[in-house]
């Protein structure tokens, strides 16, 4: 979504400058991958936040945010779906790692993190509804923060005052500009808010919403010492799988995708607790938003449920 706003201001021909900056793995399981993707028809991306991807460490290596990207046929408009990442699910079994029911974002963690932890990750939601995924991306949102600043910070919407466990730093209702480190300390925050986690998978859209909006303001095809620097700390903190899709046409498929066209959809859910660990179950309404991903009737599900869907 970063580089289709990159795109507005004339990425094309230096996509294949550039090409060598994105790294791109084998993040997707086969059972979680599209066999074929076809630009033109509706599609579903995997996105994953952590801000281990690149370390070498094994402790602690959760995703922290799991998002599926639904695009319909035509282009125009894009579903950013949050998996609770306390959702409890069945993991397959991986390579040092047996199987069995846990928090889905322990999948990436099951797996090594990495290229392994991702490839997990998918194969858990391809076991949980059978979806289907035509990409993939991990976000290194510790590297992030750099691509906020360079694009001269993101405007984000507050709507609840709270307290930073992290910082102490507080943050008052209302719209203002937040460089890259209150960016990310905003979206890390699921303590104080009213609705916990689910408040901050909101706040994880509306960051890329923003980032998105402040890449189309912005004029980085006047300033072309700027757009390199984009570029390179994109990537830098961004790893992609196209499934066989060249980058270039990737780019330029998203590139007419208006900022005001995203849509966030909260997965029904509900917080239960088993065997004294805290988890998130199911709804059969989140049951149904899988299926619908899984059957590209995203748009369908939201027009007959707008309760769990938020104009970004």
């Amino acid at each position: 979504m970063l580089l289709a706003g990159v795109a507005v201001v004339g990425l094309r021909e230096l996509t294949g400058r550039y090409e060598q900056a994105v790294a791109q793995e084998q993040l997707l399981d086969p059972s979680a991958r599209q066999d074929q993707t076809d630009l033109d028809g509706p599609l579903n991306y995997l996105l994953i936040g952590t801000d281990r991807w690149r370390s070498s460490g094994t402790t602690d290596r959760r995703s922290d945010a799991i998002l599926v990207v639904h695009v319909p046929t035509g282009g125009r408009e894009a579903f950013l779906m949050s998996v609770p990442r306390d959702l409890l699910v069945s993991i397959p079994a991986a390579p040092g790692y047996g199987g069995g029911q846990d928090k889905i974002n322990s999948a990436f963690t099951h797996g090594g993190g990495g290229q392994p932890g991702a490839r997990l990750l998918s194969a858990t939601l391809a076991h949980l509804a059978g979806i289907r995924f035509n990409g993939a991306a991990v976000i290194d949102f510790s590297g992030f923060r750099e691509v906020i600043d360079l694009l001269g910070g993101v405007r984000i919407c507050v709507d609840t005052e709270f307290r930073s466990i992290h910082t102490d730093r507080v943050f008052a209702p209302g719209c203002q500009e937040m460089d890259g480190p209150t960016a990310l300390d905003f979206v890390r925050q699921r303590h104080n808010l009213p609705n916990g986690d689910y408040d901050r998978q909101t706040h994880q859209q509306q960051l890329l919403r923003a980032v998105l909006q402040r890449t189309s303001e912005t004029s980085l095809r006047s300033d072309p010492i700027r757009l390199d620097r984009v570029i390179r700390a994109v990537g830098s903190s961004l790893t992609v799988d196209t499934n066989g899709v060249p980058l270039a046409d990737l780019v330029m498929a998203f590139r007419d995708l208006p900022t005001d066209a995203l849509r966030g959809i909260q997965m029904p859910s509900h917080s239960q607790t088993i065997g004294q660990v805290s988890y998130v179950v199911l709804d059969d309404g989140g049951s149904d938003l899988l299926t619908a991903v899984r059957d590209r009737r995203v748009p369908q599900w939201a027009r007959a449920n707008p309760r769990w869907v938020t104009q970004l």
